[in-house]
């Protein structure tokens, strides 16, 4: 555990955190983020294959003892609670839940009915995602946060996106050689589900607040991984710090977050987009 951490209010030895979507780009960083601090971590996916590749590289002989997996759907009330039950029979109660799972359609080409855009849009698509990215964080918190209501406390952090704050700026992904109805878009999906969870948040951190349940939402910005040159400067240009976010740079808020080091804040929002949103 890096010693930063050790007997300041960003130590989380002794607290059991649990990841949503922990296999996902963030989702590893987040773990990442609480096992430096000193919590016990259980990474959840509902992909048990990249699950387990994502357990094997965060792993380590000083992290070993307080860190494991499990595959679980989100989207299952009743897989949710066998997680639960699971865990209280090794006496593990969770003191951190980080709600991050989520579906991302990636913005790509279609060559004749793109089905990104609105009016070509499917009801198939629309309740899918909703049930994972926000129905899920909701029977999450209410499993868990149940849970952490009658133990005494804890904290719900619901990963959100500057796209809770913002609508999506569609000429980022617009092809030249594409007619208008071709176009890629963000998918209207995406925004109601990242502006919902701020309503989810909200609820929940008035719902237990006297109980000790504190409950905030972390927005990110968009992070580089390899995208196309024109798509990265776009983007760029709309970040008064100009350029996108690294993978690992939200590792800090987490550990703020889920930390005493935050523990007067509840029910907020906090942005980390370079500054994107403020325009």
């Amino acid at each position: 555990m890096n010693s930063f951490f050790s007997d300041t209010v960003f130590d989380l030895r002794g607290k059991v955190a649990l990841v949503t979507g922990a296999s996902g780009l963030l989702g590893v960083e987040h773990t990442s983020a609480l096992l430096e601090s000193g919590a016990c971590v259980c990474m959840t996916d509902v992909n048990e294959k990249s699950l387990k590749k994502a357990y094997d590289i965060l792993l380590t002989p000083e992290n070993k003892d307080r860190f494991f997996f499990k595959k679980m759907d989100v989207t299952s009330e009743k897989n949710i609670k066998d997680i639960l039950n699971n865990l209280n029979k090794k006496n593990l109660n969770i003191d951190i839940l980080i709600n991050n799972a989520a579906i991302d359609p990636k913005v790509k080409n279609v060559s004749i009915l793109e089905t990104s855009r609105l009016e070509n849009f499917l009801t198939d698509d629309w309740d899918f995602q909703i049930k994972v990215g926000l129905t899920g964080a909701m029977l999450c918190s209410k499993v868990f946060g149940t849970e952490m209501a009658k133990n005494g406390g804890g904290v719900i952090l619901n990963i959100a996106s500057d796209l809770s704050v913002i609508s999506p700026d569609q000429r980022l992904y617009k092809k030249n050689d594409l007619l208008p109805s071709q176009q890629s878009v963000k998918p209207v999906t995406y925004s109601v589900i990242k502006h919902g969870l701020i309503g989810l948040t909200k609820y929940i951190a008035t719902y237990w607040a006297d109980k000790g349940v504190r409950c905030n939402a972390l927005s990110p910005g968009g992070v580089y991984v390899s995208q196309d040159d024109e798509f990265v400067t776009r983007l760029s240009n709309l970040i008064p710090l100009g350029r996108m976010a690294r993978q690992d740079e939200y590792k800090g808020a987490i550990q703020f977050m889920c930390s005493d080091a935050s523990m007067y804040l509840n029910g907020q929002n906090i942005v980390m987009d370079g500054g994107r949103s403020i325009l």
